[in-house]
């Protein structure tokens, strides 16, 4: 299965100058928990989720009405071809320790995303242990378990 064929369409980005008030706003309106950051070539050059927001800016005390998006984005994104196999995507998922992958064209834009929850309404097709797996390696419950 490809990640096309998982990934969502509708993706909301915003710009680095775009202030962390309004990207909250637009998270708000649009039930979503991050927000792709594109440059002025639409290029994604960031990410930003609701968590970063509320440690990066929240309990930071930043004026998030006048502070732009990208004092609090995280940098380097790992992203994905629509192409990708799901294998690979959720490997990336897993490796790196994200609910949350971009899907980027051959100009490196933002043209879907690729959350825990399109994995879930895939299950069937991507069999529930693979899901799990995958849950498994994004929470690193492996490590945790380990440690107790």
């Amino acid at each position: 299965m490809k990640v096309k064929d998982c990934m969502c369409n509708d993706v909301c980005c915003v710009n680095p100058n775009t202030t962390i008030n309004q990207v909250a706003k637009l998270m708000s309106e649009n039930h979503i928990g991050c927000i792709p950051v594109c440059d002025e070539n639409n290029s994604i050059c960031g990410i930003v989720t609701d968590r970063d927001i509320l440690l990066r800016a929240v309990a930071c005390e930043k004026d998030t009405k006048n502070c732009p998006v990208s004092e609090v984005m995280t940098c380097n994104v790992c992203t994905c071809s629509e192409e990708d196999e799901m294998t690979n995507a959720e490997s990336k998922m897993s490796q790196n320790q994200i609910r949350r992958l971009p899907v980027c064209d051959n100009n490196n834009q933002v043209i879907g995303i690729l959350t825990l929850g399109n994995l879930a309404q895939q299950d069937a097709e991507l069999g529930k242990q693979q899901v799990c797996s995958t849950l498994n390696g994004i929470c690193n419950c492996d490590q945790q378990n380990n440690a107790e």
